[in-house]
This record gives structure tokens, sequence and C-alpha cells, in this order.
């Protein structure tokens, strides 16, 4: 893949401004459309077609962070003027639980890749400034750490009293709560990051608060949109807590959990508008609709019994409409319509992933659009408003279901991606190679 790669070394240290380099792409070689699930014949490989998109940027952390979330800024909504800057926060995977770290990041001077055709009467004064245009067009990278104690499975974000709250789940069973406003100072400022690092800060945060009632680790977790500071989380035994404010940095977490499931719990989402309902889904195939307001015991009023052929990874609620996707190990892509939802069959499904489904998210605006991430190194983007035309049937590519608009490749083993709410289009997705931000000419 040809883009621009930043880097942020994992040590506390290290977590200065990086500028990204940009690599150059061999052109000379003739080129064809790839296809999807296509064997490429020997010596053949695939590169990235950057008239495709307009913004690809490609970022680099020590360890793999394979869960984090966008936090909301206050630069403003339906941001489409380049340069952008997004921030985001994400947790580390490291071979070691001990060097593990929750990493609040600033992503800035993100200009567009989709270079525009040059005139033909250009002459060399404005070839030298372009150069020097290309020079200051290089993305940057800031970060700022803080200590965890295990890997982060997953993490969540809100905003409460106007301050970046994040939930971290740790491989040691322990739900975490952070106050980020250290983290977004240092990195808006080159020389409050400076002292952050020199006064090894990383090591002294402490959490807001702790949870330490699930019985196993686990991996679902959401924060609820209607109802401010209120939290869900789900763990690998099968149980489902919920979290309600309390007085000053605290919560309240019924320890009675939401009874239902039968294996691991892999998801959760909270209705987009209704404050007590949320969504999960799990290994035992189901997914199941739970109204918090009833007794833990009979708060599941809804169940799709072996929705999936096998593990039901991940779900994502459209925030328009009364659609839920969902996402397995069996590569399937289903979408429930929940006034449907009692005939426990989905009322589309899509096979176009080869491996398991990792991720799933709606577009925060289109509710038509959403986007799907997985084991076989895909990010997908579909149109559901798109539908197959008889008349031109024949000119279809066998096997491609007319609602798939745009493969995005070049990252091993993908595992989470999230729609910028506030750069249109903008899509950041991590994998095991790393982070990827960017915008297709598709959406």
């Amino acid at each position: 893949m040809s883009d621009q790669e930043m880097e942020l070394a994992e040590d506390d240290n290290d977590s200065e401004n990086e500028t990204m380099e940009e690599e150059n792409e061999d052109k000379s070689k003739p080129e064809e459309v790839y296809l999807p699930n296509k064997p490429l014949d020997e010596g053949e490989e695939l590169i990235c077609d950057q008239s495709a998109y307009v913004m690809l940027h490609q970022a680099q952390t020590g360890a793999p962070c394979l869960s984090f979330d966008v936090i909301r800024d206050s630069l403003g909504d339906n941001r489409e003027t380049y340069p952008l800057t997004a921030y985001i926060v994400a947790g580390t995977q490291a071979s070691q639980a001990h060097v593990n770290n929750i990493i609040v990041m600033k992503l800035s001077n993100l200009h567009k890749t989709n270079k525009e055709e040059d005139d033909d009467d250009d002459d060399d004064d404005d070839d030298e400034e372009e150069l020097n245009d290309e020079v200051l067009k290089h993305p940057k990278m800031a970060g700022a750490l803080i200590k965890h104690q295990g890997c982060v499975n997953r993490i969540r974000s809100t905003i409460i009293n106007e301050k970046v709250i994040a939930a971290s789940w740790s491989e040691l069973g322990r739900v975490n709560l952070w106050d980020l406003s250290q983290q977004l100072d240092a990195v808006d400022s080159d020389q409050v990051l400076s002292r952050y690092n020199k006064e090894n800060r990383a090591n002294s945060i402490k959490p807001l608060f702790t949870f330490t009632g699930h019985q196993k680790e686990g991996f679902a977790i959401d924060w609820c949109p209607t109802t401010v500071g209120v939290l869900a989380t789900g763990d690998c035994k099968r149980d489902i807590h919920i979290w309600k404010p309390g007085n000053g940095a605290s919560w309240q977490v019924d320890q009675r959990p939401l009874v239902g499931h039968t294996d691991s719990v892999e998801d959760l989402q909270w209705s987009p508008v209704e404050r007590s309902v949320i969504a999960s889904c799990s290994v035992d195939k189901s997914i199941r609709i739970w109204d918090t307001r009833a007794q833990p015991s009979k708060a599941c009023m809804l169940t799709a019994e072996n929705a999936h052929e096998s593990d039901v990874n991940v779900i994502s609620w459209n925030r328009n409409e009364p659609f839920i996707v969902s996402g397995g190990d069996d590569g399937f892509l289903h979408i429930w319509d929940l006034r449907r939802f009692q005939d426990k069959t989905p009322v589309a499904t899509f096979k176009h992933h080869t491996d398991a489904v990792t991720t799933v998210e709606w577009h925060p605006t289109d509710s038509a659009v959403f986007s799907s991430g997985g084991s076989d190194n895909q990010v997908a983007l579909w149109d559901l408003s798109v539908e197959k035309d008889d008349e031109t049937n024949s000119d279809e590519i066998e096997g491609i279901p007319p609602q798939l608009l745009f493969i995005h490749q070049g990252q091993n083993n993908i595992k989470e991606l999230h729609w910028h709410p506030q750069l249109p289009g903008v899509i950041i997705s991590t994998a095991e190679s790393g982070f990827n931000i960017f915008r297709t000419i598709s959406v």
C-alpha cells in the first residue's frame, strides 16, 4: 500500500510529535482492477489505487492497539476543510502485561492524498513551490500515555461534565474509568507534552473508578448515548452489569448481572433512542434485546437464537432507523429489523468476508451505509440503498453483491473500525499492523 506513515514509540519518554514519510509507488507496471477473492498469479501483488481515496494515512504505535475510540472534540461538526485533525484514545496489547498503556492521540495535518492533475503550463517555480508544500503537508501524531495494568481488551469514551472519560476493559478482569483531561492538554501543546513526559506522569495517573465484580475478563462495553454516565459491561463468563453514576467520581454497579446468555458476551450496544434498552451478542450464537428497567432475571425481552452459525462477535445499532447489523465468526453479516425481531430472521444477509467479522459500524448519518472488517484483512463499505438491477444483471460480477461499495486492504488482521462522527466519510481502522485513517471517493 502506498501511503503515509506516522510512528509513536511505546516508551513513555518517546511520545513526542512524529512526522510521517510518504512512500513512492512504482507505477511502471500495467495495472488492472482486482476482483474480490481472485487468486493472484505468481509475481502479482496488490497495490493501492490512490485515486480511489480522498485521503489515506497510516499510523504505527509500539505495541498494537486492538481497540480504540474516537474522541469528540470542540473543533466543530461536518468538517471537510483540509487538513483535518482527529483525536482518539487507544489501548495496547503488548506481549508482556506490565508494559501496556492507554494512548491519547492527536492526529493532525491530515491532508488530502488524492493528488489532482497538474496544469500543463506549470513552470519550474510552481514545481518548487509544490515540493515545499508537500514537505509542509506531512501528517503528525502526538501521543500521551497512561500506564495500564494488563492488555486493553476494549476501550470506549464519553463526555461527562465537559470532561472526556474513557472506560477500559483489562485482561485482568477489571474495568477502569479514566479522566483524559491531562493527556488531551498534553497532545495539544509540544511544551505541555514534553513536561508530561519529563515528569513521567504516565506512571502516576490513577483511574477515577475501578470495578472488580466481573468473574472473568471481558470485551463488551458501551456508554449509553441518551443518559450521561450510564455504562454497560459484559464478560467472558456470560454476565452483563449496568453502571449508573453516583456522587462525585463514583459509580453504582448493579452486582446482579442480566440473566440470559449462556456463554461469553462479545459485544454490547445501547439503543440510540431508548434510554433503558440494550442489545448484546454472544458466543452462544444469540442476539438479545434487554430492558434494564426490569429485574435482571427478567430483563431479556427478545432473543434471536442461532443468529449466526457460530460466535456472534459484533453488533452495531443504526442511529436513525430500527436496524442492527451483526457479524460473526462465520463471516456473515446480518441485518436485523427490530420491528420484526420476533421473526428471528434477518431481513438481509451478506457473505463477502472470507474469515471472521471482527468489527461493524453504521455510518453516523446515512442510515443505509455501514462498514465491516475482519480477519481476512478487509474493510468493506456497504450501501443498502443499492438494489440489484435485473436489466444490467449480465454486467454484474458474479458473487459480488451490488451493495458492496468499496474494499479497503493493506492491514493485517483488522480488529476495529469507527466512522469519525465529525469528519464526514472518514474511517479509522486498527489492526495488528497499525492504524489507517482514510476517506474513499465512495462515501
